[in-house]
């Protein structure tokens, strides 16, 4: 099951770093908008559409590979000083009282929105030649089912940790400064725990 738990790790992993490369993609076209106006006195009719719809794409993308990573905003300073079967509990009873239903609804209403889109060829209303929206209202529902499949992959991690009362093993590739140092300091604090010394150590 670890294998498996990995793989969809390391695909949705793939998904969101293979769409970060839009953030270059809306470097470059910002860069263009700002240079077509300030410079030639042209502005564009479709960049802002464009750099909306982008950082959109990124936004939505980068959902299911941040939860493959644990990276979603919780309240740290209760949660870390928690047991890891409390953790699981929780986390377990949060997706399926929230998570799912959300995730699903999404699903639903982003694929009739998407529908909805192709089939009258709808435009962008912010610009005089507005860009077509269903390519960027499909990503919606796409994004739910990458969502889902990953809720399920944390909801069979959630298991695993009240059966065994240890989390298992998650891909990682970036860490945050502030875990490195909470990990730093909780290796320090180990190896001078005086509860760890015997008794002539302790007098030493």
């Amino acid at each position: 099951m670890q294998s498996w738990l990995l793989a969809v790790d390391r695909f949705n992993a793939a998904i969101g770093k293979f769409f970060a490369w839009s953030i270059v993609v809306l470097t470059f076209i910002i860069t263009y908008e700002v240079a077509s106006r300030r410079i030639w006195g042209q502005p564009t009719t479709w960049a802002f559409d464009a750099s909306y719809m982008l950082y959109g794409l990124l936004f939505m993308s980068a959902g299911a590979y941040t939860l493959s990573r644990n990276g979603h905003v919780r309240g740290d300073f209760l949660y870390r000083q928690w047991s890891p079967r409390v953790q699981a509990g929780l986390d377990l009873a949060l997706y399926i009282l929230f998570f799912f239903p959300g995730i699903l609804a999404m699903v639903y209403a982003g694929f009739w929105f998407f529908e909805l889109s192709y089939e009258t060829q709808e435009t962008s209303s912010f610009s005089p030649d507005g860009l077509l929206l269903w390519p960027f209202k499909m990503i919606i529902p796409i994004t739910g089912v990458l969502m889902a499949l990953q809720g399920v992959v944390e909801v069979l991690r959630c298991w695993i940790c009240l059966r065994t009362g240890e989390w298992p093993q998650r891909q990682s590739d970036v860490e945050e400064t502030e875990n490195l140092i909470l990990a730093e300091a909780e290796a320090n604090r180990v190896k001078v725990d005086p509860s760890k010394l015997n008794v002539d150590e302790a007098k030493l």
